[in-house]
């Protein structure tokens, strides 16, 4: 397989996409099935809201979007105007969130597409209100309270006053209030927990006057995974929905699916003998007779600088690591093969993934498992995005968002 215009792509499974969806759907129901034989009563469980913003962390967002749907999310989250009203350019017409205030003037736009907006000032929720009544319409808002994350919301203590100040507001409704965790990827964290305790303080407050809005949010991935306390009404999932995980404190909870691959065919294969050296400065040097492997994607594309002479590449046909060598350039790579791997032009080769013999969604979970448990040494067939991260000095987040600026995307099981 390869794309139109170039030898490197990215391929992304929608069926693991859907998959995380369901797997974080039955988490969120058991636990609201262990609350209501505790409490006596039903207790329904929370939506499930995915987060595409960063187009979808790199993997496309109306795709990605699209199957999150398919398998039961009722909303979408995205970071920028122009995020939100690309879903619908695409066709998507389910409840999108737009996660901070837009400027006033992409605001006409944004209601003309049916998109939700934040309101985290007074200032903002002025403008809202104004909106409404000159253009006639009802409009409604989620409020964005800080509890201890500092970036954006009001302020915890001035939360209860502005939804007060809101609901004397005509053609303006509060449909949901939400708020942000900073440490919630660590088990049992003591400011996560005080986060939660300000937030449920407001909803408790919320609630005596008469002014709770249908839909309370709070959970991030970690904190649907490790915080059921934190459910509310609505969970966002956002580096679960691909697969990946927050944190390692996380990784007994659920089995996800990595849902993107890195793959390229060599464009060039040649031999190199024993001392000569590789890209630029020449950091690396053959140590014995080699086949050099060019692949023709560098940094530009999303591959870090730092992984230079510290990743490996995997041999699509045998499953093989080998060593990528050189620095890492703007538009292309190098790795070091053995003369008797029998690599040449045209061969694929995987830098983040698994070998496509092993590319289903089941075989991928697996090998995902597999590799998160090693302790020592390397798991065959498969490169996880934590490998990539942690040669790059970074996180999988990041990784994946810098693999989706200029890679086109193949999408399978769509």
């Amino acid at each position: 397989m390869t794309t139109k215009n170039r030898q490197a792509w990215l391929d992304i499974d929608l069926e693991a996409i859907r998959e995380n969806v369901i797997a974080f759907r039955q988490l969120v129901e058991k636990e609201a099935q262990r609350k209501a034989a505790a409490k006596g009563r039903v207790v329904k469980a929370p939506a499930i809201m995915a987060v595409v913003k960063a187009d979808a962390y790199g993997h496309g967002a109306p795709a990605v979007a699209q199957a999150a749907v398919n398998a039961g999310a009722t909303w979408l989250s995205v970071a920028t105007v122009e995020e939100a009203l690309a879903l619908r350019k695409a066709g998507i017409t389910t409840s999108v969130l737009l996660l901070s205030e837009p400027p006033e003037e992409a605001l006409s736009e944004l209601l003309e597409a049916n998109i939700t907006c934040t309101v985290a000032t007074a200032d903002f929720l002025q403008t809202l209100a104004g909106h409404a009544m000159l253009e006639h319409r009802n409009i409604n808002y989620h409020l964005k309270v800080d509890t201890g994350m500092r970036r954006i919301g009001v302020c915890a203590d001035k939360a209860v006053s502005l939804a007060r100040q809101a609901a004397d507001v005509p053609m303006i409704k509060m449909e949901g209030i939400f708020t942000h965790f900073a440490n919630a990827d660590v088990a049992g964290d003591w400011d996560a927990r005080q986060q939660l305790e300000s937030f449920q303080g407001i909803i408790r407050r919320l609630d005596d006057l008469r002014l709770r809005p249908p839909l309370v949010h709070a959970s991030n991935t970690a904190a649907t995974m490790l915080m059921p306390q934190a459910h509310f009404d609505m969970v966002r999932i956002g580096i679960g929905l691909y697969g990946q995980y927050p944190s390692k404190d996380t990784y007994d909870v659920l089995d996800l699916t990595p849902a993107m691959s890195v793959r390229a065919r060599a464009s060039l294969v040649k031999p190199i003998t024993m001392g000569e050296g590789v890209g630029y400065g020449l950091s690396w040097r053959a140590h014995k007779p080699s086949h050099l492997v060019t692949l023709p994607l560098g940094y530009a594309d999303g591959i870090p600088r730092l992984c230079s002479n510290k990743m490996d590449i995997v041999i699509d046909a045998t499953g093989k690591r080998i060593d990528q060598v050189g620095r890492v350039c703007m538009d292309m790579l190098m790795a070091a093969a053995s003369t008797g791997d029998g690599v040449k032009q045209g061969d694929e080769f995987v830098l983040m993934g698994a070998v496509r013999s092993k590319s289903s969604a089941a075989n991928v979970r697996e090998l995902a498992k597999k590799s998160r448990k090693l302790v020592f040494g390397k798991s065959e067939d498969y490169i996880s995005t934590d490998e990539l991260a942690e040669h790059a000095e970074t996180i999988s987040y990041e990784i994946l968002c810098g693999l989706g600026n200029r890679l086109e995307k193949v999408y399978r099981n769509a």
